[in-house]
């Protein structure tokens, strides 16, 4: 249990601090932290600080879902966007035409491997994975769908309010996937057939 638990809180922070160096690249993010950032720009409010309160507004909505939170998703809530918000705060916006893109590839892989260290930890789905889960239980709709269309929805609301949209976040989109296929099974604690059930969720693991 204790393994699992910092398996846990290890995972999540690198997840922020992988986000935080994509934000840092200036490129284009992840849906997501569109809408941090977008949300960010309009209040003044850090985006890390901004991605843990997104965190508690997703939570609320597993509510008509009827999803119940878990230790995972409230450690998630709490440590990825406080993370991010220290990394952001520690390293400067990258300004180098060059070394955006790698920057932002570090910060893709950063988050693909965190990925594999959260989710394999067993510790239950985060706020924004639990509410596509949620919808696709209440609703009966596949994963692909529920997963688009949230995704697309945040990522359209985000960059209407001044999130960065751009060439990283079709890296993040097209990365993301195989590189967590890959991180998944180098940190699984779960059983088999546990392992086969996640692998719909965790292709794009938002956050937890």
């Amino acid at each position: 249990m204790i393994r699992h638990l910092v398996q846990l809180l290890l995972g999540l922070s690198l997840y922020g601090a992988g986000c935080a160096l994509t934000v840092r690249a200036g490129i284009g993010v992840d849906p997501w932290t569109v809408l941090a950032e977008g949300l960010s720009t309009r209040t003044g409010i850090g985006v890390g600080w901004m991605t843990n309160l997104i965190g508690v507004a997703v939570m609320l909505l597993w509510v008509p879902l009827r999803q119940r939170p878990g230790a995972g998703t409230i450690a998630n809530i709490l440590l990825v966007g406080t993370a991010m918000q220290a990394v952001v705060d520690l390293v400067p916006p990258v300004q180098d035409p060059l070394a955006q893109p790698a920057m932002c590839v570090a910060g893709i892989v950063l988050v693909a491997v965190a990925s594999g260290v959260y989710i394999g930890a067993d510790f239950g789905p985060g706020p924004r994975d639990g509410l596509m889960t949620g919808i696709c239980a209440r609703w009966g709709w596949p994963i692909y769908l529920a997963r688009g269309t949230v995704e697309i929805s945040v990522l359209a609301l985000g960059w209407i309010l001044g999130g960065t949209v751009g060439v990283g976040t079709v890296l993040f989109a097209l990365l993301i996937g195989p590189l967590v296929h890959v991180a998944l099974p180098l940190f699984d604690t779960r059983t088999p057939r546990r392992r086969i059930s996640a692998v719909g969720t965790a292709a794009s693991p938002n956050r937890a």
